[in-house]
């Protein structure tokens, strides 16, 4: 989750904190608690340089903390009308895999294990946030649902946005793999899934192929999912390009 949120900036990441409570010592559990921090640790060459560690209810805070050169940050504040928004990889398959550990849907089991690795073991895009220096306008990273952490960067850069809802069956990875859900059923996995760490930005046109060189350098593909209006809201197209006013909610943190 930190290494999405510095990928969201463009910045390299340096170093970590871990602060860690256990109600008891448990060897095993730890073992494999270390052997899977320091791996994605490593990948990303981040050091872990203090913290500490205590008897209570179980409970892991991590701060990592990251460089990027002044002036080329990644800001949420930035999107600007007719900017071309953009999501990386795919959408909606941690979703699917918490619905199907609810009993909500039923998969097949490669499709079922495949959208499981989606959600135990996201992949940071922190290639891709450094490849989109100077290229993105804006981006953030998409952990709640993709229309809500949207919202996040409309509000903050005061603009409005077109979103077709048609590009969902490219972004879910267990449609192309031809598990068929209804359109709506589809739509609310793209759109308000969560827990998809992917990255969210937004580019002038003249920079799509900017863009596409970015994602080939960081091994991940883009998708183009709407442009960023002058006028304030949201605005969601069906693939006829009608209006759509169905309404997705996307994770609230302080909800009931």
């Amino acid at each position: 989750m930190n290494l999405s949120d510095l990928a969201a900036c463009g910045a390299q990441p340096l170093a970590f904190t871990l602060s860690l409570a256990l109600p008891q010592v448990d060897e095993a559990w730890l073992a494999g608690f270390a052997e899977g921090l320091f791996a994605l640790a490593d990948m990303h060459d981040c050091e872990l340089v203090g913290g500490d560690t205590t008897r209570g209810p179980l409970t892991i805070n991590i701060t990592v903390f990251g460089e990027v050169p002044a002036g080329q940050a990644l800001l949420r504040s930035g999107a600007r009308a007719r900017d071309d928004i953009w999501v990386s990889g795919t959408l909606g398959d941690a979703r699917l895999a918490l619905e199907a550990f609810r009993g909500t849907v039923s998969l097949p089991q490669p499709v079922f294990q495949a959208a499981r690795e989606r959600m135990d073991r996201p992949q940071p895009r922190v290639a891709l946030g450094l490849a989109l220096r100077g290229i993105a306008s804006s981006a953030i990273d998409v952990s709640d649902g993709l229309l809500g952490d949207l919202s996040h960067v409309l509000r903050q850069s005061r603009v409005g946005a077109t979103v077709d809802l048609a590009c969902a069956p490219r972004l879910l990875a267990a449609a192309r793999a031809g598990y068929q859900q209804d359109a709506a059923q589809l739509e609310q996995l793209v759109f308000a899934g969560g827990d998809d760490y992917e990255l969210a930005f937004t580019a002038a046109p003249s920079h799509a192929a900017a863009v596409e060189a970015a994602a080939a350098q960081a091994q991940v593909a883009v998708t183009r999912i709407g442009r960023i209006d002058a006028e304030p809201g949201l605005r969601l197209l069906d693939a006829e390009g009608r209006p759509v006013t169905r309404r997705f909610a996307g994770f609230d943190h302080f909800g009931a």
